[in-house]
């Protein structure tokens, strides 16, 4: 991509950076592990709860157009899971809603606020009960299971635990739904 190799795996990324001398790809796994660490729990003993279904995880590789960053994302492979019991229904804002928004604020002399919360998904925690075996990214812990606590990219219901917890931590701190 770019003209630069897109890799399709981890050792495949850190192959990429040992031949041709730089860490681009290993410090783009470094990030995204520093970010998603605390998806993670690592018993002791290695042991998984009984009732845990295992799954897989991988990187998922890219290289932005602007400054040519490379870019890693952990996703975990839902696809693997039972559909769960309750709703993974989550709401979208559509680009109308947005456009209109931006127009109220206008005609009404109003200050508009934005925000990307990095890595969102992983701040909510998960129902599912699923682990993997850690791989090359994890480090001195490859080869562990490790539970998935945490709303991982991939999950079933990650767009909907997400919601449910930006919606609670607002209510929590005095906002209130509109009506309109």
């Amino acid at each position: 991509k770019y003209g630069i190799e897109l890799p399709k795996a981890v050792a495949e990324a850190l192959d990429t950076d040992r031949r041709t001398g730089t860490t681009f790809w290993r410090d783009a796994i470094e990030k995204e592990m520093k970010n998603v660490s605390k998806a993670f729990q690592f018993n002791n003993d290695d042991t998984v709860p009984i009732g845990y279904k295992h799954i897989i995880c991988h990187m998922v590789f890219e290289i932005k157009m602007v400054g040519l960053v490379r870019k890693a994302r952990l996703v975990a492979g839902g696809h693997l899971t039972d559909p769960p019991s309750d709703s993974v229904y989550s709401t979208v804002v559509t680009r109308e809603s947005v456009r209109i928004m931006f127009t109220i604020a206008a005609l009404n002399g109003l200050d508009l606020l934005g925000a990307d919360v990095q890595n969102a998904y992983i701040n909510a925690p998960t129902k599912e009960k699923v682990y993997t075996t850690a791989g090359l990214e994890f480090g001195s812990n490859a080869g562990r299971p490790a539970i998935i606590v945490r709303a991982l990219y991939g999950l079933k219901s990650s767009g909907a635990r997400w919601r449910d917890h930006l919606a609670s931590t607002l209510r929590r701190e005095g906002f209130t739904s509109s009506l309109a």
